[in-house]
């Protein structure tokens, strides 16, 4: 079919203004905000209902055209870039809270539903309740985030962000709807079992197995106070005793850590937040004052926050976003990884290290995810994108970062396509096999965000 004729077609399935092939519509389509590079794409559609959903899905595989989910547009790895052509399928009009269960403590959602949304609607309406996000901007999508492996607030008390989802409703590559999840016997969307969980297929699969519309994500209570304890350590070498030491008290929310060389007073040291909440100021100053004591034995000292960078640390979402600008222009990229707590300070060690040797301030992070079963490292590279071969040097540092993960033990964290291939080389023969296996039975035709986890 021509060009024009699929044109039309994605017209009648969304309507004229919601379906284009325009240069000047498809330009930011062809990138995102990380280092990579851009690719062309051919069309952009944003449907509103499942059943849109359903027949673009279907006109894409009969007509073999490679399509690719879009949440909020603010992955930095090129996940969201047709890496061959094809139809970007932007989900920002599928942005309804379709429910709130206050006794089962879930929303079902549907897929183009951002944070800000969700805070926002809880805040004003379920006072009590809270949901997971992330440390991304308030326009960054729930699903896009969940999808991702993603981690964030409430991700040290309760894991994973993936390991969140209740439900979903997928459109297959086929075009045929799926529930998974308790909403697939029940019409509540308030577990993942007991039956056999497919869920995990369509998380870090990057869009590969399918599109997801609906969602229904966990809630959780919301405590009446809320606090930081900041504190400075010298030594990566003491972060596992006293990240063991933290957890084991029960009292950490959320422990976030993290090491930059600006501005002039943070280089030199890795600092630690711990989150902790209660229910009265006796509460919180208990907890304060046994977590100062863990510092201490532990050879790191408290330290009193300014207001200004407190309250940044306090603010839900968290977004300090001044690394993206060390070195003017706005660039800002990062390999995540997860890794086993025993690998963390050399992580920060060589990751520091390997920052500096292409010059680039080092920053680093890590978050606790679910206790100190997984640790999920950050390794940001900042450049200016209006200079090609800063952007250059911030892809080989991101390769050789990607290396340095898979190196020590870990797994790179919504890889780029290169990460994804390194992975991949790494990976247990059968199960690569299993996940071409899967793939190619959900997708014959290979339309669904082709080229990522593309298993040769």
């Amino acid at each position: 079919m021509s060009e024009i004729n699929i044109l039309k077609e994605l017209e009648e399935i969304v309507g004229e203004e919601f379906a284009s092939n325009r240069s000047e519509d498809l330009y930011i389509y062809s990138q995102d905000p990380g280092a990579s590079l851009s690719r062309p794409v051919d069309f952009v559609v944003m449907p509103n209902t499942t059943e849109q959903v359903q027949e673009i899905v279907k006109l894409a595989n009969r007509e073999k055209i490679s399509i690719v989910p879009m949440g909020g547009g603010l992955t930095l790895s090129g996940l969201i870039i047709p890496v061959k052509g094809g139809i970007v399928l932007d989900m920002k009009r599928m942005n309804q809270i379709l429910e709130i269960n206050e006794f089962s403590r879930y929303a079902l959602i549907e897929a183009g539903v951002t944070t800000g949304q969700i805070l926002s609607l809880l805040n004003e309406n379920y006072p009590d309740l809270q949901p997971p996000i992330p440390d991304a901007p308030p326009s960054a999508t729930v699903a896009g985030n969940m999808l991702i492996h993603g981690s964030g607030y409430l991700s040290q008390r309760y894991g994973g962000h993936g390991a969140m989802i209740n439900g979903l409703e997928v459109v297959l590559p086929n075009g045929e709807v799926c529930k998974l999840g308790s909403c697939a016997v029940s019409d509540y969307w308030f577990d993942r079992g007991p039956i056999p969980d497919f869920i995990g297929l369509f998380i870090s699969a990057f869009g590969t197995m399918g599109v997801i519309t609906k969602l229904s994500i966990q809630l959780f209570p919301k405590p009446k106070m809320r606090e930081i304890i900041f504190g400075l350590m010298n030594d990566p070498k003491d972060i596992p005793d006293l990240l063991l030491k933290i957890t084991a008290t029960g009292y950490a929310e959320d422990i976030l850590l993290g090491m930059q060389d600006k501005p002039e007073w943070m280089k030199g040291y890795i600092f630690i937040m711990t989150y902790i909440t209660g229910d009265s100021e006796e509460d919180i100053s208990r907890q304060n004052k046994a977590l100062k004591r863990i510092y201490r034995k532990s050879n790191a000292r408290f330290m009193k926050a300014p207001e200004k960078m407190r309250n940044l640390y306090l603010d839900k979402p968290i977004f300090a976003a001044g690394a993206a600008d060390f070195r003017k222009g706005g660039g800002f990229e990062y390999v995540g990884a997860f890794m086993p707590l025993e690998k963390i300070p050399e992580a920060y060690e060589k990751g520091a290290d390997l920052a500096r040797k292409y010059g680039i301030p080092p920053t680093l992070g890590s978050r606790l995810i679910g206790g100190v079963h997984t640790v999920v490292m950050f390794f940001s590279y900042s450049f200016n994108r209006a200079d090609p071969k800063d952007m250059e040097n911030a892809r080989k540092a991101l390769h050789e970062t990607n290396k340095l993960a898979l190196e020590l033990g870990g797994i790179p964290w919504k890889a780029e396509l290169e990460g994804q291939r390194l992975t991949l080389e790494k990976m247990d023969p059968s199960y690569k096999k299993l996940m071409k296996t899967i793939k190619n039975t959900l997708d014959p035709n290979n339309i669904m965000n082709s080229g990522n986890w593309e298993v040769l």
